[in-house]
């Protein structure tokens, strides 16, 4: 995925993209309320939000929790791996037959 980002004299990403969607008055009012609360321009609050719910939907999308039982079963394997399958040697096998190293 591209990014643009043109950098001012300051180091702040100069914003060069633009996101538009419509909303209903209510949710409207209640952003505009936040942002006063905040002491921040609502395109400022707004971009900010968008940004931290979009690095936390990332992160819960890309971080696996396990389990204790399950942590610990991961690492038994790492440390003590088993024998391979006869069907994961067989696969290991036509792996080496197709790819040329």
């Amino acid at each position: 995925m591209a990014r643009k980002l043109a950098k001012t004299t300051r180091g702040m990403p100069n914003r060069v993209e633009r996101l538009g969607f419509r909303l209903d008055e209510e949710t409207k009012d209640l952003i505009e309320r936040a942002a006063h609360l905040s002491r921040r321009k609502i395109s400022d609050f707004c971009v900010t939000a968008l940004t931290d719910t979009a690095r936390r939907t990332i992160a819960e999308h890309e971080t696996m929790v396990l389990s204790d039982r399950d942590r610990k079963a991961f690492f038994d394997a790492l440390v003590n791996p088993p024998e391979p399958s006869e069907r994961l040697v067989r696969a290991l096998a036509e792996h080496k037959r197709r790819v040329a190293t």
